[in-house]
């Protein structure tokens, strides 16, 4: 009989499984596996009688250790009814092979810069940065969040992590070189006079680009659509994608339509996803339907022509949405509208972080199981090899700060094990203390009113218990205490933070990632900076999750920095990320910390050099690749500081993001193009030496 073997098996870039047959003279014969997604494999075999058989992995051609053959087992067709045998599950980056090790490089796609691009980075360029990766000996590709973040069509929408919905890709990233020419001379003229313009300016227009991407879509539209909404590809992509993408076209077409994403301020029978919203935006919605299937078509395609060049793409997946998004308007049930997202005082900004994000509703989305976060992995996973969890944390606990408030310094954990009255007695801080330094119930007090001059917050849904306020030691509410209740609150402040939530937190987390985790194959990768519990570690380990090892920002909190030979091997390694300052601008900012450096880090001697010297830069980035981390990705910058004559004159021009600066633009793009790097032979060869000295 013909029996269908099935293995679920996350699958690492360059794995091949197969299913080995024992014959009775002890030999074996070998069937190759097949999988459409990278997660179940399977192969159908004719099965007469008893066999014994086992799978094998085979990486970049090489079969792995003994230790790797799974699932031994003997089949009985004579006892099975279904032709199917069950499913047997393994995870294989858990079990990735000891030289499994990779380096790669980090930029945004709208950084990248080539001739023929216009004004912005796309995915023609990232096609291309593909092939410059690969043939510097490197193997991954990290961008940022590539998702539509248009809610005013200004420059407040050029923020990547804001994005309006979790599923649709940005219009600015289609390549419009690789659609039909438009019919109109004077338009094929107009677009390429306009290109040249916005290609030649040192950093993004977002304003122009887009207006000019969308108006140049609808001509094709015009010209095209008919014929593309009725292909076979793209109904199957719209069967595959309708959940999300209706919604979305309609929230497009109503946001144009009343002038802001704002859906609190549309009319009132459009201010919820539904029946009255459909109707409103009528055929219009089919024009996003095009631009959905091109963008998605295009990506697709680097990405399998990614695999063809051995190189994994790793995108990013933002932990918050935008407030005034589509997600938000379609599935409102899911988030919490009076709670902003943000991160509590750190290196970056002194007061924490308001992001603005609306704060999820996790008990709503237990119920389901998750499946809005599931749905989000499952659609990565069509254009990803791997990806960043940007604020892991958040699966823990967010930083969450009520509306109407906009200081950081407001917020305190979410969910979290609140203090009752009694607790805080327990410590030796008096009844009367406790109402002379707790803040007020914020939703009731104007912004502008509210002071953080506390020692305790009252619980954002309980009032009646309280949150010891982030920072409090720098108030003058705490220098008014007598040194036996600074004492006292000091020890609260340290048990409440740092051990009182762990057992909790570790749970909560347990209940959302594992699903997540193993949703899809790709590699999961987590930003885990900042105030980090134990707990955040112990998730980590137990599901295989990689982290973040950034050397200049240790976390061990005793030391200055960290040592990036004692990594762990499950980590991934880098210098710089988009919200903290290149290597170059690291080095200049603080002279007696980069001296410190220089001498007890790197075990240099003498005074340390400014600017940065290319060869220095080229020694730190080799300890990186040297060190025991998986995976060691080096922003695009970081590399180009070792070449004196090919970096950017301005280190501070190169800079990404600045996380203090809620109104910071995104318009950072590389100063030459990717055909002058490509072709830049003695760089790029220099870079494949590096790499191939790290082993990776």
């Amino acid at each position: 009989m013909n029996i269908r073997f099935d293995l679920e098996y996350r699958t690492i870039f360059g794995e091949d499984l197969f299913l080995n047959v024992l014959e009775h003279d002890g030999s074996q014969t070998r069937h190759a596996m097949h999988t459409t997604d990278g997660i179940i494999w399977s192969v159908e075999l004719t099965v007469e009688k008893t066999i014994e058989y086992f799978y094998t992995v085979t990486w970049r051609g090489r079969e792995k250790r003994s230790e790797w053959v799974l699932c031994p087992h003997s089949f009985d067709p004579k006892e099975v009814s279904d032709p199917t045998l069950p499913v047997v599950q393994r995870d294989s980056w858990m079990d990735a092979p000891e030289d499994f090790r990779v380096a790669g490089t980090l930029i945004p796609v709208f950084s990248l810069r080539s001739r023929r691009s216009f004004g912005v980075g796309d995915f023609g360029d990232l096609r291309m940065m593909v092939d410059w990766v690969a043939t510097s000996g490197q193997r991954l590709l990290q961008i940022l969040p590539i998702n539509d973040t248009t809610s005013s069509h200004t420059w407040g929408d050029s923020y990547p992590y804001s994005c309006i919905s979790v599923f649709a890709l940005h219009p600015q990233y289609v390549e419009l070189g690789a659609l039909p020419k438009l019919k109109k001379e004077a338009d094929r003229q107009r677009f390429d006079e306009l290109r040249r313009e916005l290609n030649a300016l040192p950093q993004i227009d977002y304003e122009r680009v887009n207006a000019a991407k969308l108006e140049y879509l609808r001509l094709l539209f015009d010209q095209e659509g008919k014929k593309t909404l009725a292909s076979a590809a793209f109904k199957t992509f719209f069967d595959e994608s309708r959940q999300w993408l209706e919604p979305y076209a309609q929230y497009c077409v109503l946001r144009d339509q009343f002038g802001t994403g704002d859906f609190g301020q549309w009319p009132e029978e459009y201010r919820h996803c539904g029946p009255a919203s459909a109707d409103a935006a009528g055929a219009a919605v089919r024009f996003w339907y095009f631009v959905q299937f091109i963008l998605a078509q295009q990506l697709s395609a680097v990405h399998a022509y990614a695999r063809t060049r051995g190189v994994l793409l790793k995108g990013d997946i933002p932990i918050g949405v935008a407030r005034h998004g589509c997600d938000v308007w379609q599935e409102p049930r899911y988030f919490n509208l009076n709670g902003q997202a943000g991160a509590p005082p750190d290196d970056f900004a002194e007061d924490g972080q308001n992001w603005g994000f609306p704060t999820y509703n996790w008990d709503e989305m237990l119920r389901d199981g998750c499946q809005w976060w599931e749905r989000r992995f499952r659609n990565m996973a069509r254009y990803f090899d791997a990806y960043r969890i940007d604020h892991v944390l958040g699966f823990f606990r967010i930083w969450e700060i009520p509306v109407p408030a906009k200081s950081g310094l407001l917020g305190q954990f979410a969910p979290a094990l609140a203090l009752s009255r009694e607790e805080i007695w327990a410590y030796g801080i008096s009844d009367e203390t406790l109402k002379r330094t707790t803040g007020p119930i914020i939703k009731a007090q104007p912004a502008e009113t509210l002071s953080t001059d506390y020692l305790f917050l009252r619980d954002h849904r309980n009032p009646e218990v309280f949150h010891p306020r982030i920072a409090a030691q720098k108030t003058e509410a705490y220098a008014s205490l007598s040194d036996h209740e600074k004492q006292a609150f000091d020890a609260l402040y340290e048990q409440y933070f740092y051990h009182r939530n762990n057992q909790f937190w570790y749970e909560e987390a347990m209940q959302k990632l594992p699903k997540l985790v193993r949703a899809t194959r790709m590699l999961c990768c987590a930003e885990d900076l900042g105030m980090v519990p134990a707990c955040v570690q112990w998730v980590m380990d137990e599901l295989g999750i990689l982290s973040l090892e950034l050397e200049s920002m240790p976390k061990e909190p005793w030391v200055r920095f960290g040592h990036v030979e004692r990594n762990p091997r499950r980590s991934v390694a880098t210098i710089s990320s988009h919200d903290t300052p290149t290597l170059r601008m690291w080095w200049d900012e603080d002279y007696e910390r980069t001296q410190d450096y220089y001498n007890s880090i790197l075990g240099l001697q003498g005074p340390a050099p400014h600017p940065l010297p290319g060869n220095l830069a080229r020694h730190i980035i080799q300890r990186h690749l040297d060190c025991p981390s998986m995976v060691c990705v080096i922003a695009l910058q970081d590399w180009l500081a070792t070449d004196e004559h090919l970096r950017l004159k301005d280190a501070a021009a190169e800079r990404i993001n600045i996380p203090a600066n809620p109104h910071h633009y995104w318009r950072y793009r590389m100063h030459l193009n990717i055909e002058d790097l490509k072709n830049d032979k003695q760089f790029t060869e220099g870079i494949r030496e590096m790499v191939a000295k790290g082993n990776r």
